[in-house]
């Protein structure tokens, strides 16, 4: 175990995947072993850091959705194969799905929300027979800003996948609607055996939660995973912190009965 817990690791760039004009995956080489859902921290020397949620993983690495917002990103944006990032991590608390397996399992992704649950979906695309049922919905500002278009073709032949955009265009052909519009359209046989993931924008999050609670979805059968500014992301230095709870520690990911309550 390290004895400087803020210390990062130079890891190598094994392949830099473009997803739209502003969103890139970088998969870099590492031993890590995160869990669905945890975060890591992601820094270039006399350049800055910034919380990267995993977005996938493997046996000998891990895969990070990053998207081009500031002084950092631009510079991991001129990295290509070969080349370097530190990081450190993972940090946080992931999705508990050893508690979904044998359920019906819906996951509601708006944007970039999309990223931190990817590694949930590929999960139980390769084992769709620990659940009971399986539904996905995704939603994207415009069909320029879809990630993972390959995934989720591949998806969506193994399960039930709902693709919308909140504003379609000239040669766009698939759904129109924000994602609280397709709630009603998932079927809900059992609602003590269902759980509900919930990742997305803040207003996504909370209107998509209570959609699903007026269909009858007990609050505690829901969970959802919070985009926040780490900084230290050992609960030092209170930069995440919302009331008494810290988010780097407590979370990322939360039961809708705790989120619920977390304002700022």
């Amino acid at each position: 175990m390290k004895n400087n817990p803020y210390l990062p690791e130079k890891m190598k760039i094994l392949d830099v995947i473009p997803q739209t004009d502003i969103d890139i995956t970088y998969r870099v080489e590492t031993d890590m072993k995160p869990k669905n859902g945890q975060f890591v921290q992601v820094s270039i020397p006399k350049i800055g850091e910034a919380p990267i949620s995993v977005s996938d993983f493997g046996d000998g690495y891990i895969e990070m959705t990053i998207r081009k917002v500031g002084r950092l990103t631009n510079e991991v944006y001129t990295l290509k194969p070969g080349d370097s990032l530190f990081i450190r991590g993972p940090y946080g608390n992931g999705f508990p799905i050893e508690k979904y397996k044998g359920k019906h399992l819906i996951i509601a992704a708006g944007g970039t929300g999309l990223a931190p649950v990817k590694s949930i979906v590929n999960h139980f695309y390769r084992n769709l027979d620990e659940l009971k049922k399986f539904d996905l919905l995704t939603g994207f500002k415009s069909p320029k800003d879809i990630l993972f278009k390959d995934e989720i073709e591949k998806w969506s032949k193994r399960f039930n996948t709902i693709l919308t955009v909140d504003k379609g265009t000239d040669d766009w052909n698939g759904n129109v609607g924000l994602i609280t519009e397709y709630v009603p359209k998932v079927e809900i046989e059992d609602m003590d055996n269902v759980e509900v993931v919930i990742v997305g924008p803040p207003l996504m999050m909370k209107f998509t939660a209570q959609a699903f609670m007026q269909r009858g979805v007990p609050k505690e059968k829901i969970w959802v995973s919070f985009e926040r500014k780490m900084s230290c992301a050992i609960g030092k230095c209170g930069h995440c912190k919302i009331d008494e709870t810290y988010v780097c520690l407590e979370g990322p990911v939360f039961n809708y009965t705790k989120a619920e309550n977390l304002i700022d």
